[in-house]
């Protein structure tokens, strides 16, 4: 569709008001826009029915940005992939409703859109493009076992300076990698712990 292609309408999965989970803004309420689509296909993602952008019904970014601008000024772009699709015309309609707009991307497509905040979280099975690494005010490596942290560093070489980095335990095997996270953080203090606080708070 014509409309999707050019970002005036997305595969909106889902949107809700909730407090941060993860990252640098845990804690702090904000309005997730969860646009469908992603081909990156992480075997542990949770929310796998976010994948098919066909299941979730074109909507116009207008409906979508209204919907925001009446719950909150902190807003989180995420997915699924949402640079799979344009987010020039939605950025630039929040940007004109004076909100923060914070981005959650693998980065395995080019970047659109304007940006407060871009959490860069890479996967193994589809690379980081452009110069997303340098753009990127948060780094985000999920950790699923030990070799996830030299593919860690890998990428933390590519960020700029004042980039933060965190290794995250993948939930499923929480138990197991965050003793491992917590040691090498001491280790290397460079990083930190991210935790998905919404799980153990039982939200969105």
């Amino acid at each position: 569709m014509q409309q999707v292609d050019k970002g005036l309408m997305l595969p909106l999965m889902e949107a809700f008001y909730t407090i941060q989970g993860e990252g640098f803004h845990k804690g702090t309420a904000a309005y997730f826009i969860r646009v469908g689509g992603c081909d990156v296909g992480c075997h542990w993602c949770d929310v796998k029915e976010s994948w098919n952008a066909d299941l979730h019904p074109p909507t116009p970014v207008d409906k979508i940005i209204t919907d925001a601008a009446a719950a909150s000024d902190t807003i989180v772009v995420t997915g699924g992939e949402p640079l799979m699709w344009d987010m020039d015309p939605l950025t630039a309609g929040l940007k004109s409703r004076g909100m923060k707009i914070h981005i959650e991307t693998s980065g395995a497509y080019p970047l659109t859109g304007t940006w407060d905040w871009i959490c860069l979280s890479p996967k193994k099975n589809k690379a980081p493009v452009g110069d997303i690494h340098q753009r990127a005010h948060e780094l985000k490596v999920i950790v699923y076992n030990r070799h996830d942290l030299k593919f860690a560093e890998e990428h933390a070489a590519q960020a700029g300076p004042d980039c933060l980095l965190y290794l995250q335990p993948e939930w499923s095997v929480r138990d197991k990698v965050t003793p491992l996270i917590v040691d090498y953080v001491m280790q290397h203090p460079k990083w930190r712990v991210s935790l998905q606080t919404h799980k153990y708070l039982n939200i969105p």
